[in-house]
């Protein structure tokens, strides 16, 4: 009894690690947090990006506005710390960005700790707010090129550490029209920093383990 619960134990462990580490790996989940408080609705609820690995040496963040309050997300930032080369791919939908942002830091970067450094940026061509993210549906991906060396876990581990940030403009923000900056949430800062995507198939296949191999253990003993 002892040994046969011990094997069931031990192979829905590896079953859910290998899960686990499979999930984790292949996406993110960053949240936001104001770092210029213009007097503006707080939007760090409807902000977000989904941080993905395409493969090909290269890291995709896209990015949604889950618009409540009107607001349309106008310059995105990277302050890649060396884990980021340049922007190799803008992907649209019900967008309209170019490569290279103005002004070419985000707004509100000096004020924090440590300092926002610009790296690679992008932003929406004139009408700016009209071309930016300014609806639910509205979807820009961003194709970066990973530094030399670098791989798709080493910047989801510089994303957790703040080694590697992610900053938004937004502006034409609710009946006042205002603007407001955002960067990436760090650990412990608000939203608790990059989350790994959920793991419900990892939870699915532990219960099928488990489920299996008792019923295993009980035909044997039936036998």
């Amino acid at each position: 009894m002892y040994t046969r619960w011990l094997s069931i134990a031990a192979a829905a462990a590896m079953v859910m690690g290998s899960a686990g580490a499979l999930s984790r790996a292949d996406a993110a989940t960053l949240s936001f947090f104001n770092i210029t408080n213009n007097g503006n609705a707080n939007l760090a609820g409807q902000l977000g990006a989904q941080v993905t690995d395409p493969g090909g040496g290269q890291i995709s963040f896209a990015f949604s506005n889950n618009v409540g309050i009107a607001s349309s997300i106008t310059d995105i930032y990277f302050d890649a710390g060396g884990f980021l080369g340049g922007i190799a791919s803008l992907i649209e939908s019900g967008v309209d960005f170019g490569i290279g942002a103005s002004p070419p830091n985000v707004p509100g970067g000096n004020s924090i700790t440590p300092v926002f450094v610009t790296s690679a940026s992008a932003d929406s061509e004139p009408p700016v707010s009209q071309n930016g993210i300014n609806s639910s549906s509205d979807l820009l991906t961003i194709i970066l090129n990973l530094a030399g060396g670098k791989t798709f876990s080493d910047v989801l581990a510089a994303l957790t550490s703040g080694d590697v940030r992610v900053g938004l403009h937004v502006q034409a923000i609710g009946a006042r029209e205002g603007s407001d900056s955002y960067v990436n949430n760090p650990p412990g800062g608000g939203g608790g920093g990059p989350s790994p995507v959920p793991l419900p198939a990892a939870v699915y296949l532990f219960g099928t383990a488990v489920v299996g191999l008792v019923a295993l253990g009980r035909r044997r003993r039936a036998a």
